[in-house]
């Protein structure tokens, strides 16, 4: 098997690597360190000159992780000419709702041939649509992608804590490459080709991971909690299967492996959102006290739209996305959904 892998990414695999990573946000920043770990020269693209030169000068990112020292296998400038120069992949961590004017302008810049490992989780509201259609709307041509996602904290990344994700790509190739480039004793990556499967789960995951910030904002308990996660896998997977998914991918680490790390971990940016929010807070309020981008409360609404084209009735959803909308309190979303009428928990097994 291993000869296998070895000979499938030869097309892509070139050992030590320069890569250039869109975005200095932290998943950014704990993927660039990855990276970096394995010998790869890493050139992060951001608009913030006083972030470029922190980099450079003192190995700090400024806003995210200042307390940590990076390895000077990282490097960081303003110049996207600069950044692609001779790079051989290019890792997309800048949030969903930003990515196609951000890959519309450097279009022209991103040479057709360097693929783009994406790691962005959610669906873009304005073209209702996720990543790997995203890409090639934005760029304007078929580019060659893979999806990297699964349980995974940016700071359990930057402390090297053992952690495990998916790769997802249609060319089984680059799933490899990308496999071979971030592997390390402490970084395991699986592969599959199912790239829709992965998406969905990336992306509602967020959603989920609002309701279960509410759960714990409204002073309910771990059966609760609990429910949730397992009513919401069954959400996920429904949506999944009816986009063309494989329903295994759902049950994996990019499906249920990311929703019990959203749900149950602390550091969440969308728990702590559903956290305020089933504690009264306005949904304004915490998105103006907020940093770093919370695609969950983009990804609603329109999860909520794509389940009505497929004529798909998905409670879970639609509180959260109706909560997000100012139509119904968390409290008032609870009492509904469990006031919905008795049904069997798998509708299929009766046909």
């Amino acid at each position: 098997l291993d000869s296998q892998m070895t000979s499938a990414a030869a097309t892509y695999a070139r050992g030590v690597c320069k890569i250039a990573v869109f975005g200095g946000g932290s998943f950014g920043t704990a993927l660039a360190t990855v990276l970096a770990r394995n010998g790869h020269q890493i050139w992060m693209l951001s608009r913030r000159q006083e972030l470029v030169e922190s980099i450079n000068k003192h190995h700090k990112n400024p806003s995210q992780f200042s307390s940590y020292t990076l390895s000077e296998n990282i490097h960081a400038t303003c110049s996207s000419a600069e950044a692609l120069q001779g790079a051989q992949y290019i890792v997309h961590a800048v949030p969903v709702q930003q990515s196609f004017e951000y890959l519309a302008g450097m279009k022209d810049d991103i040479p057709p041939d360097v693929p783009i490992v994406s790691t962005s989780k959610g669906l873009h509201v304005g073209i209702m649509t996720y990543m790997s259609n995203l890409i090639p709307a934005a760029l304007g041509r078929d580019h060659p992608s893979a999806f990297l996602s699964g349980p995974s904290f940016a700071k359990e990344l930057m402390d090297n804590m053992p952690t495990a994700v998916t790769a997802a790509s249609e060319s089984r190739d680059l799933g490899y490459a990308v496999q071979s480039l971030f592997q390390s004793h402490t970084f395991r990556v699986y592969t599959t080709m199912d790239v829709v499967g992965v998406e969905v789960g990336g992306a509602l995951k967020n959603v989920f991971a609002i309701a279960a910030g509410i759960v714990e904002g409204l002073g309910l308990g771990i059966n609760t909690m609990t429910m949730l996660i397992t009513r919401g896998c069954s959400e996920m997977s429904k949506l999944a299967a009816a986009l063309g998914a494989q329903p295994h991918t759902l049950a994996g680490l990019s499906g249920i492996g990311d929703l019990m790390l959203t749900c149950f971990g602390a550091l969440s940016r969308n728990k702590s959102v559903g956290i305020r929010l089933g504690q009264g807070e306005s949904l304004q309020s915490i998105m103006d006290s907020m940093a770093e981008v919370a695609e969950g409360v983009a990804t609603a609404p329109a999860a909520l739209a794509l389940c009505e084209k497929h004529n798909l009735d998905l409670p879970i959803i639609k509180a959260v996305a109706y909560i997000i909308e100012g139509k119904i309190t968390p409290r008032e979303a609870w009492h509904h959904l469990m006031s919905l009428p008795a049904m069997d928990e798998h509708p299929a097994d009766l046909y």
